[in-house]
């Protein structure tokens, strides 16, 4: 006899529940010299705000972790990492590695977010450099006055570039 296999399972919506680990949104304080604020929020196919889902960003000065609240808004407070420069050229542009998890996803999505005031670097980073400018522009945040914003579109017209891990 063969048994069928069990069917897959989404993940969450368990996040509220699942933030019980040391990894906060402050990877630094928000007085921190070097700190950055990054907000933004979670949209659905729809446009709609997503109210359970939890981002997660890592660099080498450490990593953040903070669920959205019932409009899909988060917030990180991180250091900027620094570029990557081999041998005299960018090797990679300042940026965050960030993780998506949400309900209805089977696995977490990947992607990235880049610094607006890196211009150079960015221009010179293959990752970018591969994209379309319409793409491009969905990994770049945006400078609001002392703050980043970085919103993130699960699907649709503005959907946010995603990376195989």
């Amino acid at each position: 006899m063969r048994l069928p296999l069990t069917p897959s399972q989404t993940v969450g919506p368990f996040f509220r529940i699942g933030l019980s680990t040391t990894i906060g949104a402050h990877v630094v304080g928000e007085g921190t010299p070097g700190a950055v604020r990054i907000s933004g929020q979670v949209f659905d196919g729809a446009g709609e705000p997503v109210p359970d889902a939890l981002i997660e960003t890592w660099q080498a000065e450490g990593a953040g972790r903070c669920a959205t609240d019932d409009e899909g808004h988060f917030a990180i407070v991180t250091y900027k990492p620094a570029r990557n420069d081999v041998d005299g050229s960018i090797a990679d542009a300042p940026h965050l590695d960030v993780s998506v998890f949400a309900r209805g996803l089977l696995t977490r999505l990947v992607t990235r977010m880049y610094f607006p005031d890196e211009r150079e670097a960015n221009d010179a980073d293959p990752v970018l450099h591969a994209l379309s400018s319409a793409e491009r522009s969905t990994l770049v945040a945006l400078n609001e006055g002392g703050s980043l914003r970085f919103d993130i579109h699960l699907q649709g017209a503005r959907e946010t570039v995603f990376f195989d891990r």
